[in-house]
């Protein structure tokens, strides 16, 4: 059976990926406005929180916070913990002590590190062709230039470690999507998030920041939190119904998506190893979806559908 589009996990993971590229181009900006990132992602995170929460509380879901159990509350502030708090202090401690593209690099080998926890943990089960189409993703990430190779310094722990936890995200966060809908997780996971994100900034003082927010950074920190409450809201949705690894390959386009709205607007040019990069990554994201629609594991039959 048919998936109705607004459940076609593909057009969910995809429109995730555009809106992925988009926000990180226009995040290349924004983050300009506020010197410290973590406060800014803090930020984000909080406007995306209330807005999830408004959402839940306006519309039937609200019903559904009664029967949460203490259990799945636990689990709720846990996705907060290792997905909206933990890995973006993490992330951009690291990043301030390497390389833009040692962290990118990093980063983007996060679909495989998800791949092969859904194996173990998941029993989750891709195809040698499928794998095919992961390698070609892999090496589109493999051919962008000025990449000088891993040192294994501080840095790039960090950042490695911050890829690990959004990894370990993905697998709770596709447990708890059988369970319970779309908005409640996401709420959970930006409301406890920013909650964390929070204590955290207080106890480093970095909460001081706010005052630097000018009317310019503060349009920045609006803009940025729509895409970011767009790619929240798609990406758990396509997890709800499709394999997690399948989820994670689909969003690696968004790199793509980066590099040609650089191009356009920006350097005016698409590089050769860019180009080569976008080839690949189409490529392997065809092989992919391809090779996923006739294997038949996305079907109606073999997913929950709580909303």
């Amino acid at each position: 059976m048919k998936l109705s589009l607004y459940k076609n996990p593909t057009v969910l993971a995809l429109s995730a990926a555009c809106i992925s590229g988009v926000s990180i181009f226009i995040n290349k900006f924004a983050a300009t406005s506020l010197q410290d990132p973590i406060l800014f992602a803090g930020l984000k995170n909080t406007m995306v929180a209330l807005c999830l929460v408004g959402i839940v509380l306006a519309y039937s879901k609200k019903e559904e916070l009664g029967t949460i159990s203490k259990k799945q509350w636990g689990q709720l502030v846990l996705i907060g913990l290792i997905g909206g708090a933990i890995p973006f202090g993490l992330f951009f401690t690291g990043l301030n002590m390497i390389p833009a593209i040692n962290g990118a690099m990093i980063h983007k080998t996060l679909f495989i590190w998800v791949a092969l926890l859904a194996i173990f943990f998941l029993r989750e089960q891709l195809s040698p062709l499928q794998w095919l189409g992961v390698s070609l993703l892999f090496a589109s990430n493999l051919v962008i230039g000025g990449f000088g190779g891993f040192t294994g310094s501080t840095g790039e722990l960090l950042v490695f470690s911050a890829t690990l936890f959004w990894a370990v995200e993905h697998l709770l966060a596709k447990k708890m999507l059988g369970e319970l809908s779309v908005h409640i997780v996401a709420s959970g996971r930006m409301l406890f998030g920013s909650i964390f994100l929070g204590i955290f900034l207080a106890v480093t003082g970095r909460l001081s920041g706010l005052g630097d927010m000018t009317s310019i950074s503060t349009l920045w920190t609006a803009l940025t939190g729509i895409f970011l409450l767009g790619y929240v809201v798609t990406w758990y949705s396509a997890l709800k119904y499709a394999p997690v690894a399948y989820v994670a390959t689909l969003l690696v386009p968004a790199t793509l998506v980066t590099n040609i709205l650089t191009a356009v607007f920006i350097t005016g040019t698409l590089t050769e190893t860019q180009a080569l990069s976008g080839f690949l990554m189409i490529l392997g994201t065809t092989c992919i979806i391809f090779f996923m629609r006739h294997s038949g594991t996305i079907t109606t039959s073999k997913i929950a559908v709580t909303g």
